[in-house]
């Protein structure tokens, strides 16, 4: 993939001006009021130029896109164009903390995509990654169009899944991570979405429909969809927006056939129930029904399993429709005996990259638990990530030669070299499912096991190398026990997280920062200086380690923990414990004291109740002078 890239940018001044283009748009992140798109509960979202939801962005491979995104809420945003590769750019990548500090209220920052010198094409998305903005809204497919696609057809339409919430992202963080809620359960969303878009617009409800004003102009769930012609074949590119749910996707009565997975074109492979976790893309082939006497039921079903409750109140299974006939009805929707997964790691990419061999490996392990701030949290290795105070990015290209070292980045950062080929093994320990997105590339994927801690080679098969073509994507389901390998070559400088995609987890901190190649990073560094600017209106350093010091080791001032709480015995413990012996041993003395015979006279008994109240008065005057001090 290396070799790819650079063949690609020594083309570039040649093809350049023949076949690249510029798309620029100008996006005002705003808050739109009383948007509604399910029907159930208005509520205020974040969009873009006044409207809702985000417009859709549709563009050749062959060009380069600007966004010019000035930001109108009342804190600071990002926008991160996911899956892209932003080659030796990564502050242009809108990862919060990590690529730049945020755009303040009332800024701009111009996110530079170059999609032409990426060799990307196919499916992707963008949204905010900063403060669960993407959860109230700010998220939106982006389509590349190759000169030529792998497969051919009619026409083709985009599918948007999404959970909803009816709250702001801010207040239900909040409930989360609580120690009201110890156990960290997350935040069920209150319902699902489903629209469709088209040619960088979004398609209109159905005719006679009467949805919500503020997003009237956008068809929803049953109000949304597709219209098909007889015999004609459709590519339908489906995206998962969600903040927390996985669907599985299908359509009655039509066939389906994936044809790629997360940018990847691949062979086709036929499919009657499509699983689709979290930030994930598909491509599937649907051919037309040659009759139009009924129209058919798309279904969208969220994955209860990954919620703690399922509430009354919530239906998590939606429906859209394809129309052939607008005055035939609707087809009975059957059911599904059984859900399952992709088998993601069987699909076999068109375009044949070898497996490299492996120099380095990073092993990281999932886990969840109360912390001893009484909050849950989430772990790898045993570490909640926190964000540096200066973005890891900055790091990199202002710390000189000791950029090379881990330890000024903060904890669950990693350095590695583009003479490396590195293996990420991820453990999930915990029992959900997760979704794991790396930025900047799109690794292999070149081993699954079903339990990580077996010893039987059926349920945790050895690595394999010398794999010829293996499956490639950027963002990966990990099962309960289950283990992933993930490849890369580090042929792309710069600072890249590696987080869970659900947000509820990566603000739990279920993430790291790989970063690659920091001297090359700081040899091709064209940050703009409007960035640094930002980072200081928002009160941040703009140099240094992670705490923003000219050192390896001193990060003082930087926000590390909460920690896994320490069980065994403490020293008060053992005080409170001693304690609660020694008066259990003199109860049991005095009962049996009493039953041998033993007593007190009434005399006896009146002066040390006076005693008591003489000791209880003294210390209340004691203390009161405490008091007036």
């Amino acid at each position: 993939m290396w070799f790819r890239r650079a063949a690609l940018f020594l083309l570039l001044p040649v093809v350049s001006p023949v076949l690249a283009g510029v798309k620029e748009v100008w996006y005002n992140i705003t808050y739109v009021q009383d948007a509604n798109p399910d029907g159930l509960s208005a509520r205020r979202v974040i969009g873009v130029n006044g409207t809702w939801p985000p417009p859709p962005i549709s563009i050749n491979s062959t060009d380069s896109l600007v966004v010019h995104a000035t930001n109108s809420i009342d804190q600071p945003s990002t926008l991160h164009h996911h899956g892209m590769f932003f080659n030796s750019m990564s502050w242009m990548d809108g990862a919060l903390a990590v690529s730049q500090c945020g755009i303040p209220p009332g800024q701009t920052f111009t996110y530079e995509v170059p999609i032409n010198t990426s060799g990307q094409w196919g499916t992707y998305w963008y949204h905010a990654h900063s403060l669960g903005q993407y959860v109230d809204g700010l998220r939106a497919p982006l389509v590349l169009h190759p000169p030529k696609e792998a497969y051919s057809y009619d026409e083709e339409f985009t599918v948007i899944l999404g959970d909803w919430y009816h709250q702001e992202h801010q207040v239900l963080l909040s409930e989360f991570l609580s120690i009201a809620n110890p156990g960290g359960a997350e935040p069920v969303p209150d319902s699902g979405l489903i629209y469709f878009a088209q040619n960088a617009s979004y398609l209109p409800p159905i005719p006679g429909t009467n949805p919500a004003s503020v997003t009237s102009a956008v068809g929803f769930n049953e109000n949304a969809t597709l219209p098909f012609v007889p015999g004609k074949t459709y590519r339908l590119r489906v995206i998962n927006t969600s903040a927390f749910s996985a669907f599985f996707f299908w359509i009655e009565g039509h066939d389906m056939t994936i044809i790629e997975a997360d940018g990847t074109d691949v062979q086709k492979s036929p499919i009657d129930l499509l699983s689709v976790t979290v930030a994930q893309r598909y491509s599937l082939l649907v051919t037309a029904r040659n009759d139009t006497s009924f129209n058919w039921v798309i279904h969208a079903n969220m994955d209860t399993d990954m919620f703690d409750t399922v509430p009354d109140t919530l239906n998590p299974n939606i429906t859209a429709s394809i129309t052939y006939n607008s005055s035939a009805p609707l087809a009975t929707p059957g059911t599904v005996d059984e859900y399952h997964d992709v088998d993601d790691i069987a699909l076999v990419p068109l375009e044949v990259i070898a497996q490299p061999l492996v120099t380095k490996t990073i092993e990281l392990e999932v886990t969840f638990d109360t912390m001893d701030d009484g909050t849950n949290r989430a772990m790898f290795n045993l570490i909640t990530y926190n964000p540096p105070s200066v973005p890891a990015v900055v790091s990199a290209l202002t710390l000189g030669s000791n950029a090379t070292t881990a330890e000024p980045y903060g904890p669950l950062s990693f350095v590695i070299d583009q003479s490396d080929v590195v293996d990420i093994v991820i453990k999930n320990g915990d029992a959900g499912k997760h979704p794991f997105h790396l930025h900047g590339h799109k690794p292999m994927l070149v081993g699954r096991a079903e339990n990580y801690t077996s010893d039987d080679p059926t349920m945790n098969p050895p690595l394999v190398e010398g794999q010829a073509n293996p499956m490639r994507r950027d963002t990966v389901q990990v099962p309960s026990m289950n283990s992933v390998t993930l490849r890369i070559t580090p042929d792309n400088p710069g600072v890249w997280m590696l987080h869970c995609h659900i947000e509820w987890h990566l603000q739990a901190g279920l993430a790291i920062q790989l970063v690659e190649s920091p001297l090359t990073m700081q040899q091709r560094n064209s940050v703009p200086q409007y960035l640094y600017d930002q980072c200081q209106d928002l009160g941040k350093p703009i140099s240094g380690n992670a705490a923003g010091h000219a050192s390896v080791t001193d990060l003082s001032g930087l926000v590390l923990g909460p920690y896994p709480q320490v069980l065994g015995w403490h020293p008060k413990g053992i005080g409170a414990m001693a304690g609660c012996v020694l008066t259990a041993v003199i109860g049991m003395a005095t009962v049996i004291w009493y039953s041998l015979g033993g007593h007190i006279s009434e005399e006896e008994m009146e002066h040390e109740v006076r005693e008591h109240l003489a000791a209880k008065e003294r210390r209340g005057r004691f203390f009161g002078l405490l008091a007036r001090k």
